[in-house]
């Protein structure tokens, strides 16, 4: 069995291959990669795939059998791109693909939702067998503003209370390859979180803790610490999407509690701590 992983290059398509590899052989394994040459390391066949280069799409496909799909990092293109590679895998006779959606794609107040709709649509109507994994919020996208806030002495955001179940990226990576190379998961929506939900004061005390400062967690109203953001240097309308997201967390969001994640990868998700932990070393 061939599998194919998109993205492969990017900080989950790494992690995934590296997954793969602990559970297949690198033979059966092939990188899908923008810029093939950044893929040298990965130990497995590397092709060159460009979600926005279309003729690059079916010859990287074939012979492949299972597809991990990686959502695009290209939000408002994502859409097209992906239902690009769906056709694709069509054409080239993929028999599986597995999509990394958003947690509660359907209901999702995110305005990043629409994309991952869009692309479960096409996905449900391509005469391919597909599993869908809904991802919640990697925790490392919050401690990668661990620096920044250590530098000011605060942790600032509009997330006010929200549950956050997120879990390590490295949880997620698992997870697919887990449903890559076993069985019985066809037609399936996964929604993947985080075992145990935490709130951005609860990021602040536990940095705080383990750097022996006191980094406390301001709450700003969305448009105020959209405008921090710029100041930092953000172009305005990323700026804007991150206030935005933290007011959609406070929505429930990125909140689940159905230890899905855990229950594929067979134990824990990786607690917050950790994670804090490897970002501060």
């Amino acid at each position: 069995m061939t599998i194919a992983v998109t993205g492969a290059t990017g900080q989950l398509g790494r992690l995934v291959v590296a997954k793969l590899k602990e559970r297949t052989a690198a033979e059966q394994i092939v990188a899908l990669a923008r810029s093939p040459e950044k893929a040298g390391d990965l130990g497995v066949e590397v092709r060159p795939f460009d979600y926005a280069k279309t003729d690059s799409l079916v010859p990287g496909l074939a012979r492949v059998e299972t597809l991990l799909l990686i959502s695009s990092s290209e939000v408002g293109q994502r859409s097209a791109q992906h239902r690009d590679v769906v056709a694709a895998a069509t054409a080239a006779g993929v028999r599986r693909i597995v999509y990394t959606s958003l947690l509660h794609a359907d209901t999702s107040p995110l305005n990043l939702a629409a994309e991952h709709l869009d692309t479960e649509a096409a996905l449900a109507q391509a005469d391919i067998p597909v599993t869908i994994l809904r991802h919640g919020w990697y925790t490392e996208n919050y401690t990668g503003s661990i620096s920044g806030a250590l530098a000011g002495g605060v942790f600032l955001g509009s997330a006010g209370d929200a549950r956050i179940a997120s879990a390590a990226r490295a949880d997620y990576a698992e997870a697919a390859a887990v449903v890559l190379t076993t069985t019985g998961h066809d037609g399936k929506v996964y929604e993947l979180a985080g075992d145990t939900a935490w709130t951005l004061s609860d990021l602040a005390g536990e940095v705080s803790r383990q750097t022996g400062r006191d980094i406390p967690y301001k709450d700003l109203p969305a448009t105020e610490y959209a405008a921090i953001l710029v100041s930092f240097g953000l172009p305005d309308a990323l700026a804007g999407a991150i206030a935005g997201w933290d007011v959609a967390a406070s929505r429930g969001a990125l909140f689940d509690d159905g230890r899905q994640l855990s229950t594929l990868i067979g134990r824990s998700t990786t607690p917050l701590a950790a994670v804090v932990e490897a970002a501060l070393s």
